[in-house]
């Protein structure tokens, strides 16, 4: 459903009044791409495959330690999988103004609103 005259310049001025408010969310959101590495992505789903494929292995041949190393296996290969797609983006350090709790970030924001 495509949006109204109105509503697209009502989005438009939260997006300026966004921008303006706060610049570091605003760049933080149009400049950030959200797809993990894919190299990773590609090795934590063929460790997870392996994993699988030895504890079949480990049930044709009945022996219970080779099902239990491929679980292992297919468990590290879901933890890499995971790490991959919440890693943080490279480059992207948090500064010391990220580091503040949230009641004093707001208290500062606040004050720029209403000093400034």
């Amino acid at each position: 459903m495509a949006l109204s005259d109105r509503e697209r310049r009502l989005l438009a001025e939260m997006e300026e009044a966004l921008a303006t408010d706060d610049p570091r969310l605003e760049s933080r959101l149009a400049g950030a791409t959200m797809a993990p590495p894919r190299p990773r992505l590609l090795l934590g789903t063929l460790v997870t495959f392996a994993g699988i494929a030895i504890i079949f292995a480990g049930l044709v041949a009945k022996t219970t330690l080779i099902g239990a190393l491929g679980f292992v296996i297919a468990l590290t290969g879901v933890l890499l999988l995971i790490r991959s797609i919440s890693r943080p983006m490279p480059g992207r350090n948090r500064d010391k103004a990220a580091r503040k709790s949230l009641s004093a970030r707001l208290e500062e924001r606040w004050d720029r609103r209403n000093f400034q």
